[in-house]
């Protein structure tokens, strides 16, 4: 017999305690989706086009606000710092930056996704977890989106390496993850990057946030 949702909480903050990172209860209409967050990943991020969890493969803000309608609640995901980077400098981050952060990408993305199937397999059949950053899951090649020519086409998806574990990043479906987090008493900032380059991070302290809607 399914758990009640207040029961499954406590499970499922346990299991994102023992991952190093910290949950919150959510109110699935606290999740702020917002047309112009699509803007900041088609203009200005260079995994745009790249990375089958994110744009133009995800879903549009529309598609966002009718799904996470359909929910009621769901927990908020804080991850702390940089695995293997506490004490991070500019100088050590390399121009391609996102394998350099990959330990990263997997805590959070594989934390969201084994919270996903834990609250699945409990009986919350709707659990859909949201991510974040570019998907690293083809850890030592490029992703499928990336090595296509031509056309950008949805009906690749169908070649993902990966498709059991990928989902979009919450970004990538147009939520505004600094409004949420606030919205679940979080006060998030913006990185900040040597002489305001993009990726050049001066500290390892960030903050990253994953969402797991669950009924």
């Amino acid at each position: 017999m399914r758990r009640e949702f207040a029961e499954e909480f406590p499970v499922l903050a346990a299991f994102a305690k023992d991952r190093g990172a910290e949950a919150r209860l959510i109110n699935a209409s606290d999740v702020v989706i917002a047309d112009w967050v699509r803007f900041k990943c088609r203009f200005g991020c260079k995994g745009y086009g790249k990375h089958m969890g994110c744009p133009p493969y995800t879903p549009s803000a529309q598609e966002t606000r009718r799904m996470v309608s359909e929910y009621e609640r769901g927990i908020l995901v804080r991850f702390q710092g940089i695995p293997g980077h506490p004490d991070l400098a500019p100088e050590q981050i390399p121009t391609d930056f996102h394998p350099f952060f990959g330990d990263l990408i997997r805590w959070v993305n594989g934390t969201i996704q084994q919270l996903e199937k834990t609250a699945f397999y409990d009986g919350f059949y709707k659990a859909f977890g949201f991510g974040a950053y570019p998907c690293i899951w083809c850890e030592h090649t490029h992703c499928i989106a990336e090595e296509q020519e031509g056309v950008v086409d949805e009906s690749i998806r169908r070649l993902c390496r990966h498709m059991d574990l990928v989902r979009p990043s919450m970004e990538a479906a147009c939520m505004d993850v600094f409004a949420t987090a606030r919205k679940a008493g979080w006060d998030l900032e913006t990185i900040p990057c040597k002489d305001m380059e993009y990726g050049k991070i001066v500290h390892g302290n960030l903050v990253s946030i994953g969402l797991v809607l669950v009924e």
